[in-house]
């Protein structure tokens, strides 16, 4: 087709307005379907192809599945390397690498002081205890700081999602000590993988791709006046550590996993042998220069 009536098109298109509208919507809607015009001009797409990648949108938002598509096409993980870059121009490196949430947060865990129990006894699998502290910028600790943590369970399911599980199995909040101290005992979590008859995998099959995560656990780290930090850590070992079909393993957030017991277990409630975890953050303070961490997206609460 002439480009110049592709142009007159989208010209057409734009002047159709009738009143100002949102500048910033209409920036950024006018400048994907300029470039979704040539990309069916320039791929030659065919109108099934098109109605067909329409109605698989459909079908991916009515099952819940978008959250899994943006990980698995690598528009987190994308958002992430930016916001990187963008602290980096600003002076802010080294810390704790962020990655993606994830679409599986809940809000409303309870909430406990210094330490937490994160399952309830019945998840199989072996005990861990992870703890570490909460640090500023400056090394000094961070009382009062709050740690959002949740995992999936044996099965690769998240609690709230899988009805089967109780309320909140899994996740927990947990508020810092004086010295910035947090802990929690779970259950050494595992590998899964996206819907196997979902829409996610649907597409990752037309795409020569695997579904498979690698072992993790999820936390929100934040302290007023600080940079609120969205990480994830894995568990060292899985077969897909390096090979995450979300793309969210990066260095520095792999943690040795250590055999401990006797008395390192008390503390905790544990007894014999269990995985033990020590890991640190470290919160950047806030600053105006930077777009904001706190990222504005719509999320399940209970």
């Amino acid at each position: 087709m002439n480009k110049q009536a592709i142009d007159a098109l989208l010209q057409k298109i734009n002047d159709s307005a009738i009143n100002e509208g949102n500048p910033r919507t209409k920036q950024i809607v006018n400048r994907i379907v300029r470039d979704l015009f040539y990309t069916i001009e320039d791929l030659d797409v065919q109108p099934d192809e098109f109605w067909t990648a329409l109605n698989y949108l459909g079908d991916a938002g009515r099952s819940g599945e978008l959250g899994l598509l943006a990980a698995g096409l690598g528009f987190e993980h994308f958002l992430d390397l930016r916001m990187d870059e963008a602290e980096a121009k600003a002076g802010v490196e080294g810390g704790t690498p962020r990655t993606i949430e994830g679409p599986l947060y809940v809000a409303g865990a309870p909430v406990s002081d210094g330490h937490a129990r994160l399952d309830d006894g019945t998840d199989p699998g072996q005990t861990l205890v992870m703890r570490g502290r909460v640090f500023g910028e400056d090394g000094k600790p961070l009382a009062n700081a709050l740690v959002e943590v949740w995992h999936a369970n044996h099965l690769g399911n998240y609690s709230y999602f899988d009805k089967s599980q109780p309320a909140f199995n899994l996740r927990r909040s947990i508020r810092t000590d004086a010295e910035g101290k947090y802990s929690f005992r779970s259950v050494v979590p595992v590998g899964y993988s996206v819907p196997p008859q979902g829409q996610t995998q649907l597409l990752l099959d037309q795409l020569g791709r695997h579904g498979h995560r690698p072992a993790h656990i999820h936390f929100f780290v934040s302290a007023p006046g600080f940079r609120k930090l969205t990480t994830q850590i894995n568990i060292d070992g899985d077969p897909y550590l390096w090979d995450d079909f979300a793309f969210a393993t990066r260095d520095g957030l792999v943690p040795a996993v250590r055999q401990a017991e006797g008395a390192e277990g008390k503390p905790y409630g544990v007894d014999g042998q269990f995985a033990l975890i020590d890991f640190d953050f470290t919160l950047f303070k806030e600053r105006d220069n930077l777009p904001g961490a706190e990222v504005e997206r719509v999320r399940a609460e209970a």
